[in-house]
């Protein structure tokens, strides 16, 4: 079964991305959102590279030109990524501006052909998707999603990750689209139950890697957003629960220390403590000196010129933590 952490805007950079790899093997991991315009004019290296991060990893695109989409496409698939995934299901207003995100749900034959170009460019082995919702404001959800993953799989497409929620364009902030609107889990399960022909990939709501996999009885896989990010330990339990595989490391702690050479490869690059840490700052959530170790990253990450003594301190913060509690 299919195990993602979902993208997230300004959250999910190629620092997260290593730091997940750290805790799991076998997640699939996204890319933040990036505009076709920018991959095509934008700094690719920046954007795109990423060290550090072995295993499957997936680009999100935003936009709704397919022939920008292609290159896009082609772009990315470039820089290693073995994914590339359409965004039709962010609800913001800035999105909406630029014609792409959750408003294209309005628009599956423009969708379709989107993603008919996007494969189109795609070389052998890469592999094209889709993210969206279940449908937009007044829009039935069951004419909606039904109609849009007709319309798409004509296209070629294989692969869906559904977000189990309707979005509202008018009236409700991006923030409030991810609360808000009810969760239909049950919608999802019969589109896979009609089309069990296709990947049907479950997102929304999904607090942890045990529930998620309950959820997903009967589909393909599950995406994890904000629990993955927020308290990452959880992440911990992915390969054991999907890929019946030992978990990389036995404790978060000692998957911190084993991120610790990137870390350390990242400041020799330039890249200040904070960029890096800031993804970590969960890890410890809810357990002994893990309130300790997120204040002295948070106080002394941002400073100019910290460096490895800042995240040893905190390590050093939990483990007396633990010990205390032992």
């Amino acid at each position: 079964m299919i195990f993602a952490v979902a993208p997230m805007m300004d959250w999910t950079d190629a620092h997260c991305r290593a730091f997940h790899r750290v805790l799991s093997r076998h997640a699939v991991l996204y890319s933040e959102m990036i505009t076709a315009d920018a991959v095509i004019h934008g700094r690719r290296d920046r954007l795109l590279g990423f060290k550090g991060c072995a295993g499957p990893v997936a680009l999100q695109l935003g936009g709704s030109d397919p022939a920008r989409l292609a290159e896009a496409t082609a772009i990315g698939a470039a820089y290693g990524y073995v994914e590339v995934n359409l965004n039709v299901g962010c609800p913001s207003d800035r999105v909406q501006e630029g014609r792409f995100g959750a408003c294209l749900m309005r628009e599956p034959a423009l969708v379709a052909e989107c993603l008919s170009a996007m494969a189109g460019a795609a070389p052998a082995g890469v592999e094209v998707t889709v993210k969206h919702r279940l449908g937009v404001d007044d829009q039935d959800p069951e004419d909606s999603l039904f109609g849009f993953v007709e319309t798409v799989a004509a296209a070629g497409v294989r692969t869906f990750v559904v977000h189990a929620r309707k979005a509202w364009l008018k009236g409700l902030s991006p923030r409030e689209n991810r609360d808000i609107p009810p969760l239909d889990y049950a919608i999802v399960r019969r589109l896979k139950q009609a089309r069990p022909d296709l990947r049907i990939v479950l997102n929304g709501g999904l607090c942890d890697p045990a529930t998620a996999r309950t959820e997903a009885a009967g589909l393909d896989g599950v995406m994890l957003g904000r629990a993955a990010y927020q308290r990452p330990a959880l992440l911990l339990q992915v390969d054991p629960l999907f890929a019946d595989l030992p978990a990389p490391h036995a404790s978060a702690i000692e998957a911190l220390r084993a991120y610790r050479p990137y870390v350390c490869d990242r400041l020799a690059e330039g890249v200040p403590l904070n960029a890096i840490t800031r993804h970590v700052l969960g890890l410890f959530h809810g357990q002994p000196g893990g309130r300790v170790f997120r204040r002295v990253l948070s106080e002394h990450a941002p400073k100019r010129g910290a460096g490895i003594e800042v995240l040893d301190a905190a390590l050093g913060a939990v483990a007396d933590g633990l010990k205390a509690a032992a």
